[in-house]
């Protein structure tokens, strides 16, 4: 089939790289969000889906919005067949959705209906889900409600943070996707409507979500650091400056005594209180420095006894 592809981010690379590598299908073009600045030179970057396509010689569209008339009128010209989408990370309107005979396909990292929205990995990590996976729909204007065309699940390890499970889901998903595709040309796959029961959602995580609050239970406070790890990364307040957490131990029912927040340093730990038993503290980055051991952090900071992060 004649595809154009859309997405932005890293995670949906996977995807166009085993299409671009299916022998049934065309590539012809790739819509993502225009170039930001990124770096320390803030410097106008393609996004890692444009960088792909550029390599390969295919056209890069990058709309402002994709109800843009220009932007219409090339996709019109573009004639595609299908339009496979992975995170890319703008609404498409009804003009854009009835170009491609057989629709936007959308491959989403959740099994619908639970977790629709932006940040469905993240939700499932936080939620203390076991099992997650991946599902290919059709786009309707409903967020992520079209009518499915299969599945793929993956457990969720009890160490995982989000971005290791989604770097998984979008090699397991680019699979998916590209047998989702195949079915739809074959006529063998058909598009089945969600259930009406079991909708979760999965609002975008902002950087103020990711502050931890120690009067959780710590097994709540595991999964909320490891559920925005990397992006956009746990912190909490120490004398009035932000330090970002990495993913942190479990304990059983030790040093309880420790109040929320607390700080306790040890020789080769460095443990904070919870609302249940302690957290052992793994990597920590204060302002201004690198990422380091917390029993680096605590012997460089001389933490005195009750001082806590908030």
């Amino acid at each position: 089939m004649r595809l154009v592809f859309a997405g932005t981010p890293a995670p949906a690379v996977p995807s166009l790289r085993a299409l671009i590598d299916s022998p049934r299908h065309d590539v012809v073009a790739v819509v993502t969000r225009p170039d930001a600045p990124a770096g320390r030179g803030r410097k106008l970057m393609r996004s890692p889906v444009g960088a792909l396509a550029d390599e390969h010689g295919i056209e890069v569209l990058t709309p402002r919005r994709p109800g843009d008339e220009d932007f219409l009128a090339r996709l019109a010209e573009l004639a595609p067949d299908a339009c496979p989408v992975v995170a890319y990370g703008a609404l498409l309107p009804e003009s854009v959705l009835a170009v491609p005979r057989h629709g936007w396909i959308n491959l989403h990292f959740s099994l619908l209906p639970a977790w629709r929205g932006a940040a469905p990995v993240q939700a499932a990590v936080r939620a203390g889900d076991e099992i997650t996976g991946a599902t290919t729909f059709r786009i309707v204007r409903e967020l992520d409600a079209g009518p499915v065309f299969g599945t793929v699940t993956e457990r969720i390890k009890p160490t995982d943070t989000a971005g290791e499970l989604l770097d998984r889901l979008s090699v397991s998903g680019a699979d998916l996707l590209v047998s989702t595709l195949d079915g739809i040309e074959d006529g063998t796959v058909g598009a089945v409507p969600q259930p009406s029961d079991g909708i979760t959602y999965a609002p975008k995580v902002t950087v103020e979500d990711a502050r931890i609050s120690f009067d959780q239970p710590g097994r709540a406070i595991d999964r909320h650091i490891r559920s925005v790890t990397p992006e956009p990364g746990a912190w909490a307040e120490f004398r009035g400056q932000r330090l970002k957490l990495g993913p942190v131990g479990l304990t059983d029912d030790e040093h309880s005594d420790l109040a929320p927040g607390e700080l306790l340093v040890e020789r080769r730990r460095v443990l904070v209180g919870t609302a249940t038993s302690a957290l052992v503290l793994g990597e920590v980055q204060a302002q201004g420095k690198k990422r380091m051991a917390a029993t680096d952090w605590a012997r460089g900071s001389r933490i005195e006894r009750g001082e806590r992060l908030t």
